[in-house]
Order: structure tokens, then sequence, then C-alpha cells
């Protein structure tokens, strides 16, 4: 006679198997609960990194100052200039009323771009300015030896040429293709201006070739 006080096979079956189901919801609700964690993270990463993409274009897309509408008091252009490769020398004064000169037929070879402590000759420098250069010289009795190492550390790293040239008609005249300022000196800030307009500027006829890889100039330091 089977003993009341015992479940029935059929209870002890009905027991394992809530077991498991109850075991198998509790595993499930974990997932779901997982799940949306998940989600959520995503969402929120999703969020943060759309607002970072969001001002990254905002930034991005900030307008730089256009080099066509940076003005220069005292800016003298010299319009289109002729760009014959030649040999000899050229009288820049006579035929294009520049000293020193700023574009016009020159020499084959371009003068490597960098710091001089002679005179260069404008032949070589005008191809420089031809690439984009820019071009700095300045009169070596109208500046002190720590106005010269100024003037050197203004200067951008590539694509310019800083010189002397005894003579010019201020202390510092600054020149790239068919553009030119007479700077009063070092401090001018019209220096840092005409470089932001001018240095490797698409006014040049080819901005961008080589300011390296041909003629180094005499008493060349850097």
């Amino acid at each position: 006679m089977p003993d009341p006080t015992k479940p029935t096979i059929k209870q002890q079956r009905d027991a394992r198997r809530a077991e498991k189901v109850a075991a198998m919801q509790k595993q499930m609700a974990t997932q779901k609960r997982n799940q949306r964690i998940g989600i959520g993270a995503a969402i929120t990463g999703g969020v943060l990194v759309l607002a970072l993409v969001i001002g990254f274009v905002i930034v991005g897309s900030t307008p730089k100052a256009n080099p066509s509408d940076i003005t220069i008091e005292g800016l003298k252009t010299f319009g289109t200039l002729t760009a014959v490769h030649v040999e000899g020398t050229v009288d820049y004064k006579a035929d294009y009323d520049m000293d020193p000169p700023a574009g016009g037929n020159h020499n084959a070879v371009w003068l490597n771009c960098g710091v001089y402590d002679q005179l260069q000759q404008n032949e070589h420098a005008v191809h420089a300015l031809e690439h984009g250069a820019v071009w700095i010289t300045y009169d070596p009795d109208a500046l002190s030896e720590a106005e010269v190492a100024t003037l050197r550390s203004e200067a951008p790293s590539t694509y310019s040429i800083v010189s002397p040239d005894p003579g010019l008609p201020a202390p510092v005249v600054i020149s790239a293709w068919s553009a030119q300022v007479q700077l009063d000196g070092v401090d001018d800030p019209r220096l840092e201006t005409f470089i932001q307009k001018y240095w490797k500027a698409a006014t040049a006829p080819e901005p961008g070739a080589a300011c390296t890889g041909a003629l180094d100039g005499p008493g060349k330091i850097s």
C-alpha cells in the first residue's frame, strides 16, 4: 500500500519538471536583464560617439582664414610675371621695378630653402619663390645680432629663405611670388601676416614644388 506521506512518482516527476522550468525561467530572466544592460550601454555609447562625431564635424568645419581675405598694409604686388628660365643675371630693378626681386625670369636651378648668412644670387632665389617659398631679406647694418636671430626663428621651417642683403630700402623685406612688403623691423606684425597669406600659396606658379635638392648658396647655416 503506498505511503501517503511520500510523493508519488508522478509528483516527483512534476516537481523535477517544475525545478527545471524555474531554473530555465531564471536563466532567461538573467539573459534579458543582461541584454537590456547591453542595449542601454550601446545606446549610451552610440549617443556619446554621435556627439563626438558631431563635435568633430563642427570643429572641423570651422572656417579658416582665407588668404585672399587677408589685407596687409603697404603690400606691393606686381601682377602677372614672366617665369622663363634664363642663364646669366636678370636686372630685376630695370625689368620689373623690384628691389629685391619678387618673381620674374630666373635661373633653371632653384636655391635650396634655409637660413643663410651671406648674400644670395637673385636668379636662384626667385626660382624658389616660384615654388611657393617666402624670401626674408634683411639689411645686416640695420639689425643687431639678436634681431637677426629673432628673424630667423620667425621664418617657417620649410619653404622659406632668410638671407642678408645690404642696402635694402627697409630693415627687413619679405617677398613671395609677385608680392612684397617692406617691414619696419623684426617685430613688425606684418611679417607673420604676410607668411599666412603667401607661404606655399596658390598664387605661386608652382606651389609645393621642391625647395630642396638643388643649390645650396654660400653661407648656408641650416
